[in-house]
């Protein structure tokens, strides 16, 4: 079967029938709309956009970004001996390393391949794993990393380690199934066990003196600088983020989608302590990024009110699911979330570096926190 492959380096510059051939467009992360807002805003990224063609029509769709990672984000949060630290380090000359990352950086889950419906979907896959083995040979970069897949690709995706890829699970998407029966709030609370009912009224109440706004476009644009601060203040928090957004794509993202974006953001004393994002793709609400202040978070408990009010988009926008995403696993499971594993696949440049790496990158998988899954429906 005779494929191949062509690169663009801007989303403006791919041909509209492109994105007719494949038919994927009815998925917002996959619209020509959506990646452009990432690409226009983040410009110290090198977006890379991978089509495999047959006969002419393209059946297939990579998204790729390079970005550049310092070693010390990469060890510091993994269960390794100090001298296998200090090795990996030395490795990378305890410098920086760009990695080429094919799937949104900025999303978790399977939005960095398109496969066309009717097409072999193992013969396909392996023409885009060829394709982003030609792209390592003409950009400047480290390592190789393919996200996001869920089980029930593996079957496609496993034809990876064939490249030399080492696979590695990570912390798995939290996902809420809403009930049809659930038509209110008050609907979800009488479904929940009495002390998760409880612990979701005390959120609420807690959060009273918040003042919660939905943010216009504008209001994204005035409070920006805000917006960014409080969403450092979840990366620093977190384990692990190998890039940092630049908050204009929301002012794109908003433009382009309208209430299908959605901003919210929670003011205590005129100032701005906290926000949501999301976006409503098909019959699913994502969460997007958070951000707050974390001083202020015990006392007025924002990011429980946040989750709660995660699901009250949920039911207002009649979705079938809540993508929560990654991190804070245990407190998602207390309001209803279950975990959706993910596994990702990651190679160096390299053959002797990467037969090096093998058994740290495995190593690295026993570095995901676990949890305690919590069942709060009655």
């Amino acid at each position: 079967m005779s494929f191949k492959s062509e690169m663009f380096e801007a989303v403006d510059a791919i041909p509209e029938s492109y994105w007719e051939s494949l038919g994927c467009t009815s998925n917002i992360y996959y619209s020509s709309e959506f990646l452009k807002a990432f690409e226009i805003a983040n410009t110290d990224i090198d977006f890379n956009y991978i089509f495999i063609l047959k006969k002419g029509k393209a059946v297939a769709f990579g998204n790729t970004q390079i970005v550049t990672i310092g070693v010390e984000t990469i060890t510091k949060n993994t269960r390794l001996l100090p001298w296998i630290k200090r090795f990996f380090n030395w490795l990378f000359c305890n410098s920086k390393v760009r990695i080429l990352f094919c799937g949104n950086v900025f999303l978790s889950g399977e939005y960095g391949t398109f496969l066309k419906t009717g097409e072999p979907k193992i013969e396909t896959f392996e023409a885009l794993a060829q394709s982003i083995r030609q792209l390592k040979c003409k950009k400047r970069m480290n390592a190789i990393f393919v996200k996001d897949f869920i089980n029930e690709s593996l079957y496609i995706t496993e034809h990876l380690k064939t490249f030399g890829y080492v696979p590695m699970h990570v912390e798995p998407n939290m996902v809420i199934s809403l009930k049809p029966e659930w038509k209110s709030f008050t609907d979800y609370l009488n479904a929940l066990k009495s002390k998760y009912r409880v612990k979701a009224n005390r959120a609420d109440a807690k959060s009273e003196p918040l003042e919660a706004k939905f943010f216009t476009e504008e209001d994204i644009e005035s409070y920006k600088e805000e917006l960014q601060k409080l969403y450092q203040n979840t990366i620093d928090n977190a384990d692990f983020n190998a890039q940092i957004l630049n908050l204009d794509t929301y002012i794109h993202l908003k433009n382009t989608f309208k209430d299908k974006f959605i901003v919210k953001g929670y003011f205590l004393n005129n100032v701005l302590v906290g926000f949501l994002s999301a976006m409503q793709n098909g019959a699913n609400l994502d969460a997007h990024f958070i951000g707050l202040d974390y001083t202020k978070n015990r006392e007025f408990s924002i990011y429980p009110r946040i989750l709660n009010d995660y699901i009250r988009l949920g039911l207002q926008t009649k979705s079938k699911q809540i993508n929560l995403g990654r991190t804070a696993s245990e407190i998602k499971s207390t309001i209803g979330a279950e975990p959706v594993q993910l596994t990702c696949y990651i190679r160096h440049k390299h053959y002797l570096p990467n037969q090096i790496l093998k058994p740290i990158i495995q190593r690295s998988g026993a570095a995901i926190k676990r949890f305690k899954q919590h069942q709060p429906f009655k």
